[in-house]
């Protein structure tokens, strides 16, 4: 069996790593994960003797120790080891020493005084409010870039922590041939990027696409828009700018695999990445029902009517407004009104509740449909955002699921909210409903493969890279909902035989388990 040997640095002693040339592409990642000694969502970062990042894959060329590939760990869990080690030196203390303090200090104060006096909240809060600053927002002060982080009770996704990059702007900008082919593939891993790379890598879309030449787009127009399309993003689980870049490289990928630059014009084209960069813009972290059923006051201006679709395009044409990030405002006056007609529809066509109305549509036209015809573009532009909003599942599992993660935790936010308010409970958002397997499991089938499908009926290239996953994260989450049914089914009946040998009546204590199996079995039937 043919071997690629690797040689590379990490923390400045040197390594090597061997595999097949047909090695599966975790398994090459986990090799120099186990090489580096970190844990599954630390992000790891190659770089070749030029300083290039290169995609850690099967496709690693072989070198020699003396053109050695160099290793770094530039992103760590907030709970790893690693990350404590850092703000230990960087800080002077530890950072989870100091909590451990506070907590005790807390537990000896209830003792003596009965309750908990309010500096200690105070302290508490500041604590966390320290945590919050060093993960969010640090990592981008070399770039002079700050996010401000959004008041109330949200909390970063587990796989949104960072670290101080290291990297100067220059090598961060250089982005080799390699990193562009990858990113115009759906397996594109985006946790392998901070903030400020994506920055640049959604500069790189809008360059390899031709838009700057075209439409006459300054570089520096071009990078204060993407800046404050960053800062209008929440710090929210899933519907921050991790996911804006996510459905902006989809898109970007849609538009290279089906050859869309020799069916549809330039206009359209950027019409579409641009309405995928805004599609979610100061996303609150609640969806439309809540909007409606609370009363806010996104859903008293738009009237009910796609409160928060409404709000991302609203905010979007808000800071092309300005001078200095307006990427339009060289754009001929016909130009720019087909422009924010194209996008203002795009980013409504992502409120779900319009699904079934779009893909009807696009079921219609699909056995005459023609590229010279506006209204079957339109369509098309629509269903393809559509697409890119929710192709997570089209991605690698090791990049997928932890974007279920991220969604189920502001899906739980908003539905523990609900009940904290007295209002109607989005049945699928209900954690004490729904499990990981359960929320996609009925998704996939009845919404993700119908609407992939129908794309890869009109360009049939779709069916390997976007359909195919699907149908295998289908199979994947089916095999874990009857993996959990099964253990459903057993508990009782372990319970059942636990207590019988426990007891010294056996025949009680069996009916006594026999009465819980049979309400844990109308629970679970009820659910």
């Amino acid at each position: 069996m043919a071997l690629k040997i690797i040689y590379f640095t990490v923390n400045g002693r040197p390594e090597k790593a061997e595999f097949p040339v047909d090695c599966p592409a975790q398994d090459v990642k986990d090799l120099f994960r186990s090489a580096a000694e970190v844990g599954p969502h630390d992000i790891l970062k190659l770089y070749n003797p030029k300083g290039n990042i290169i995609n850690i894959s099967p496709r690693l060329e072989p070198n020699t120790p003396s053109s050695c590939y160099k290793l770094e760990v530039v992103a760590a869990d907030c709970n790893s080891e690693l990350l404590g080690v850092e703000l230990a030196v960087a800080l002077g203390f530890d950072l989870s020493t100091m909590e451990k303090r506070l907590q005790g200090l807390e537990k000896k104060i209830l003792n003596q005084a009965g309750e908990t006096p309010a500096v200690v909240y105070e302290m508490k809060e500041q604590v966390d409010s320290f945590r919050e600053k060093l993960e969010s927002v640090e990592h981008l002060s070399w770039l002079g870039l700050f996010k401000e982080l959004s008041e109330g009770p949200h909390k970063p996704s587990p796989f949104y922590h960072k670290t101080t990059l290291r990297k100067t702007p220059q090598e961060v900008e250089h982005v080799s041939e390699e990193v562009r082919q990858y990113l115009k593939t759906p397996t594109f891993d985006n946790w392998q990027w901070e903030d400020a790379e994506i920055m640049v890598l959604l500069q790189v879309m809008y360059t390899d696409l031709d838009f700057m030449a075209a439409f006459n787009m300054e570089p520096e127009v071009l990078q204060h828009f993407l800046f404050e399309v960053y800062r209008r993003y929440n710090n929210i689980p899933f519907h921050n700018f991790k996911h804006c870049f996510c459905v902006t490289q989809m898109m970007y990928g849609l538009i290279w695999m089906t050859d869309l630059k020799s069916k549809m014009d330039s206009v359209d084209l950027l019409t579409m990445l641009t309405s995928a960069v805004c599609h979610d813009l100061d996303h609150t972290g609640y969806n439309n029902a809540y909007q409606i059923n609370a009363r806010t006051e996104l859903a008293l201006r738009y009237n009910d009517i796609s409160p928060l679709e409404n709000h991302h395009s609203a905010v979007a044409f808000e800071i092309l407004e300005k001078k200095e990030s307006n990427i339009f405002r060289n754009l001929a006056l016909e130009q720019y009104k087909r422009i924010r007609e194209g996008i203002i529809k795009c980013i409504l066509a992502t409120d779900m509740t319009r699904h079934n109305e779009i893909l009807n549509k696009f079921k219609t036209i699909l056995p005459v449909f023609d590229f010279s015809n506006k209204d079957h573009k339109d369509v098309l532009m629509m269903i393809l955002i559509k697409v890119s909003d929710i192709s997570n599942e089209a991605r690698p599992m090791e990049v997928a699921e932890p974007w279920l993660d991220c969604l189920l935790q502001e899906f739980y936010n908003q539905s523990d909210m609900e009940k904290l308010e007295g209002l109607p409970v989005t049945p699928f958002m209900d954690r004490d409903k729904v499990t990981k397997p359960s929320s996609q499991t009925g998704f996939i089938r009845f919404v993700l493969l119908p609407l992939f499908m129908e794309l890869a009926n009109l360009f049939p290239c779709l069916e390997q890279h976007i359909v195919d996953p699907v149908r295998k994260a289908l199979d994947y989450y089916t095999e874990m909902e009857k993996a959990l049914e099964r253990e459903t089914q057993i508990r009782p009946q372990n319970e059942k035989v636990t207590k019988s040998k426990e007891s010294p009546t056996g025949s009680q204590t069996g009916s006594n388990t026999q009465a819980a199996s049979d309400q844990e079995s109308s629970k679970t039937a009820t659910q």
